[in-house]
This record gives structure tokens, sequence and C-alpha cells, in this order.
């Protein structure tokens, strides 16, 4: 019973880091564009099609 003195709390802290990690990831617009890496991948931007 002694060791939920520690654990406890060191839940709570760990559980509180990820969620202060995950609303500063939502301020500073990580999951603004989902959609845009997964695209960006499928464009050619070098435009040169012939193989060396």
């Amino acid at each position: 019973m002694n060791v939920l003195v520690f654990l406890i709390p060191a839940a709570l802290f760990l559980g509180g880091l990820g969620l202060a990690a995950f609303l500063w990831s939502l301020k500073n617009g990580q999951y603004e564009d989902l959609d845009g890496a997964a695209n960006r991948i499928l464009i050619d931007e070098d435009g040169d099609d012939t193989p060396t």
C-alpha cells in the first residue's frame, strides 16, 4: 500500500504531461492539414521523368 503513495502521483504527473503535450501540438497547428502530407508524396516537383 505504501507504493501507491508514489505510483498515483507519478501516474497523474505523466498523464498531465501527455495532456500538456497534446494541447501544445493543437496550439501550434500540428493537426491543421492532415491530407497535405499524404498528397505531397504523390506530387513530382522536379519534373524530370527521364532516367539517368
